[in-house]
């Protein structure tokens, strides 16, 4: 119903009530109307209907219409494979708000200035990397193809500079199941599905 509502608009064309025809009737009404429309008219309801540069939602249905990201862009293939790893249990929210820490360390001068580089550091140390699937020994391989392209996508919106607005600025997270030592000092900023969020002392808070 979004769709007749949204078409009504685009066109000026005010259907019958579903109440007083058939459903068959009131596609053919749409159909006529689409008939009607010129291609300029059409491109712009559709362009209506994408994400625009600078917006974000956090849904599945948002999310499928953001195109499908290439991994030959290594920031989003590095990106793809963390949030995979660490975050496809997690809500989209979720995923987002661990995308962001990687991209606030990119933009701190504490860590390495690439994506790849913040999700690596540490790596070849056993269980002193920075991001666990990295060094704790065991294959890095995709088994669930369908999480993984969650992922891709929310990697490439965040790759291409959605906004950061859920963790305010948080350089670190880590399970409710675990409480390592520096959450005892860093500001804790949020906290999201499983996973509570800080920033770095030194890190300016954003907004």
């Amino acid at each position: 119903m979004r769709f007749f509502a949204a078409m009504i608009l685009a066109t000026g064309v005010a259907f019958p009530a579903v109440g007083e025809t058939s459903i068959k009737d009131v596609l053919k009404e749409e159909q006529r109307a689409l008939n009607r429309m010129s291609v300029s008219q059409l491109d712009g309801f559709l362009q209506q209907t994408r994400p625009e540069p600078g917006q974000i939602s956090y849904s599945h249905a948002w999310l499928a219409q953001v195109p499908k990201p290439s991994m030959s862009n290594e920031d989003v293939a590095c990106l793809s494979e963390a949030l995979y790893f660490e975050a496809r249990g997690e809500s989209l929210r979720g995923q987002f708000a661990v995308a962001e820490v990687i991209l606030n360390r990119v933009d701190s001068s504490l860590y390495p200035d690439t994506v790849c580089g913040v999700i690596n550091q540490g790596t070849g140390r056993k269980y002193q990397c920075q991001f666990t699937y990295t060094c704790d020994g065991n294959s890095k391989t995709v088994h669930e193809r369908d999480a993984f392209e969650v992922s891709a996508r929310v990697a490439s919106v965040m790759v291409n500079g959605a906004p950061r607005t859920l963790t305010k600025g948080a350089t670190h997270y880590h399970t409710k199941a675990v409480r390592p030592n520096w959450s005892r000092t860093f500001p804790r900023t949020t906290t999201i599905g499983v996973h509570h969020f800080y920033r770095h002392p030194t890190v300016t808070a954003q907004n």
